[in-house]
């Protein structure tokens, strides 16, 4: 048991995943600061986040060339509310600190790995695409296909089937003409990174991906099918597009040093993930568990794990569950190898309304490490070390 990731072999990997089970306890993204200046020690050159990519550019822009402000990269780089958390404020004030004053090869860059979806609505694909065929040069009228954005970002297209453009054919005929800017992107690769950068020519490539990424998540939008087999078919979409945004990230930094990648257990866990949501029972392939067999030992998997909490309303853990196991193990937080946590039995007491997902046992089977964190304390953020 340790709380410094330094003690085990599991951060040299190329790709270090550390999940939490909720959203809504702020320890985890300090205690991520805090062990994100440890992994900086050991070479780890980019950090990736549960936000959408595009808009995360932003974010990048601040954190290693000081563009724009840090209010600025809070309120307009991260999606789901994420700017507002103290923790991730703290995050790029140190990124900024960190970056200064060394040349770009050894800064720390910030990636998103999302889709720029939310769970109501999901925006149209244009002014991604746009982007990609402007870096192209190419005059393609894409408006008239498209249409008004609001026929693709209102709610009824992501609930109702019969309410979503994704289907129709002008949505096909956007989505072939967007694959033929990817093939182009690649064909014109040598000359436009001649003329511009590879940089450039990377960020046009986020944007055309999260085009063709959202015209496929609004194809599924549009399929009927029995509710819990079309928000499971979502979930798993989105999980798709974030391997493959996990993917790209570390074609991008391969020459620059590992990844630490932070988002939810349910979408970095090697098993599938599974969610009972009021009368749904969801299932879904995570983006875990694609990155884990495309990159095998070069992805490792941190589960994070929660005693109680005064911001979920989470009482103390049975004894005979997991965080029951590990709440006597650990005063405050540590690291301990996930071989290690005796066989155990689900939490029972949690509401689904919590957002939080307790150990199971094939979470921990594909799991390297596990970080608990007995008690989490929302009125006394942790600050990030130095």
């Amino acid at each position: 048991m340790s709380q410094d990731i330094r003690d085990f072999g599991t951060a040299t990997g190329e790709l270090l995943a550390f999940g939490e089970p909720t959203h809504q306890e702020p320890a985890f993204g300090q205690i991520r600061n805090e062990l994100l200046v440890q992994l900086a020690d050991l070479g780890f050159r980019s950090i990736v986040l549960e936000t959408d990519r595009v808009a995360a550019l932003l974010v990048d822009d601040y954190v290693q060339d000081g563009t724009g402000t840090l209010d600025a990269a809070l309120s307009e780089g991260f999606s789901h509310g994420f700017g507002e958390l103290a923790a991730n404020r703290d995050l790029l004030a140190w990124l900024r600190e960190y970056n200064q004053d060394r040349a770009p090869a050894d800064r720390i860059a910030f990636h998103g790995f999302d889709l720029p979806t939310e769970t109501m609505n999901a925006p149209s694909p244009l002014s991604y695409l746009e982007a990609a065929r402007d870096y192209l040069g190419f005059g393609l009228d894409l408006a008239s296909l498209a249409g008004p954005d609001e026929r693709w970002s209102r709610t009824e297209a992501v609930m109702d089937p019969a309410s979503s453009p994704g289907a129709t054919p002008e949505a096909d005929r956007l989505h072939a003409l967007a694959d033929d800017l990817y093939t182009s992107l690649h064909v014109y690769a040598p000359e436009l990174i001649a003329g511009t950068s590879r940089a450039r020519w990377h960020r046009a490539k986020i944007q055309l991906t999260a085009g063709l990424a959202l015209l496929s998540y609004h194809r599924q939008c549009a399929k009927p099918m029995e509710q819990n087999a079309r928000v499971s078919a979502l979930l798993e979409n989105r999980d798709a597009h974030m391997a493959r945004n996990l993917l790209h990230i570390r074609e991008i930094e391969a020459d620059r040093g590992p990844t630490l990648v932070f988002s939810s257990n349910a979408h970095l866990q090697r098993n599938r993930a599974h969610w009972r949501l009021g009368e749904m029972d969801l299932s879904w392939v995570t983006a875990g568990s694609i990155v884990s067999s495309l990159l095998g030992d070069r992805y490792a998997f941190i589960a994070g794990s929660l005693g109680r909490s005064a911001a979920l309303g989470l009482d103390e853990p049975e004894p005979e569950s997991y965080e029951g196991q590990l709440q006597s193990q650990f005063a405050d937080w540590g690291l301990t190898r996930a071989a290690s946590v005796d066989p155990a039995r689900s939490r029972a007491e949690t509401n689904p309304r919590q957002g939080y997902f307790p150990l199971d046992q094939p979470t921990l089977d594909g799991a390297d490490l596990v970080l608990h964190i007995s008690a989490g304390d929302p009125t006394a953020p942790r600050a990030t070390r130095s």
